[in-house]
C-alpha cells in the first residue's frame, strides 16, 4: 500500500501530469481512501517540489509542471473527496490586479495553494477592484490574494483593499499580496494581512491565516 502512495509522490514531484489522474484512479480502484490518497501520496510529493524550490534545486518551470500534475490528479480525487465530507484547508479568490497582465506567478500561487488543499478562484489578470469585491460576494471566500509585477499597477492592491471597505467586506477575508515591486512594508502601509515572496511561503502564509498550521 505504501508503495502506491511512493509512486503518487514520485509522479508529482517529475511533473507527470499524464500518469497523475491516471495513478489517482488506479488507487481509488483498488479501494484507498481518498484523504489519505491526498495526505499520504500528492501532498507529500507537493511538499518535497516546495522543499526543492526553496532550496533551489527546482526551478519555476518544474515547479509548473509539478503544479499541473497535483491539479490533473485533483480533478479526479475531488469528486470523492467531497463524498467523504473532506472540507477544503480553505478558499481563496486570486487576481492580477487591474493593469498588469502578468499571470504565471500567480498561477503557480493557486495551483500550489490548490495543492495543500485550498479552493482557489482565479480571476484572473488585469482584474478591477469591483471584480474582487464581487467575487468576494458572490464566493465568500476565506483569503483575497492580489498580485503585481508592476510598480505603476501594485497601487491597484490599496484601491481594491479600500473598495472591499466601502463594500462592508473587508473584514470578512484575510489578503495577502505578492509580486516583485511589494514587500512587507508595503502589506502594512496599504492594510493587507501578510505578504509572501514566493509560491511556497504563499501557501504556507495562506494556511497561517487560516489557522491550518
Amino acid at each position: 500500500m505504501s508503495e502506491i502512495f511512493q509512486q503518487l509522490s514520485t509522479i508529482i514531484i517529475e511533473g507527470d501530469e499524464e500518469k497523475a489522474p491516471e495513478l489517482v484512479q488506479k488507487a481509488l480502484d483498488e479501494g484507498l481512501a481518498p484523504i489519505e490518497i491526498l495526505d499520504k501520496g500528492l501532498l507529500p510529493g507537493m511538499n518535497e517540489v516546495s522543499a526543492r524550490f526553496e532550496q533551489e534545486e527546482m526551478f519555476v518551470p518544474e515547479v509548473l509542471l509539478a503544479a499541473k500534475a497535483m491539479h490533473d490528479g485533483l480533478q479526479v480525487l475531488r469528486p470523492h473527496l467531497v463524498e467523504t465530507g473532506a472540507k477544503p484547508t480553505g478558499k481563496i479568490v486570486l487576481g492580477t490586479v487591474k493593469g498588469d497582465i502578468h499571470d504565471i506567478g500567480k498561477n503557480l500561487v493557486g495551483m500550489m495553494c490548490e495543492g495543500a488543499g485550498f479552493e482557489v478562484i482565479n480571476l484572473g489578470f488585469d482584474v478591477d477592484p469591483e471584480k474582487f469585491v464581487a467575487a468576494v460576494k458572490e464566493n465568500q471566500p476565506d483569503i483575497v490574494g492580489m498580485s503585481a509585477m508592476l510598480t505603476t499597477t501594485m497601487i491597484a492592491m490599496g484601491y481594491t483593499i479600500k473598495a472591499l471597505k466601502e463594500a462592508g467586506l473587508r473584514d470578512t477575508v484575510k489578503i495577502m499580496i505578492g509580486g516583485s515591486p511589494v514587500d512587507s512594508e508595503i502589506a502594512e502601509r496599504i492594510g493587507a494581512d501578510g505578504y509572501a515572496y514566493n509560491s511556497p511561503t504563499a501557501v504556507e502564509l495562506a494556511k497561517r491565516l487560516v489557522g491550518a498550521t
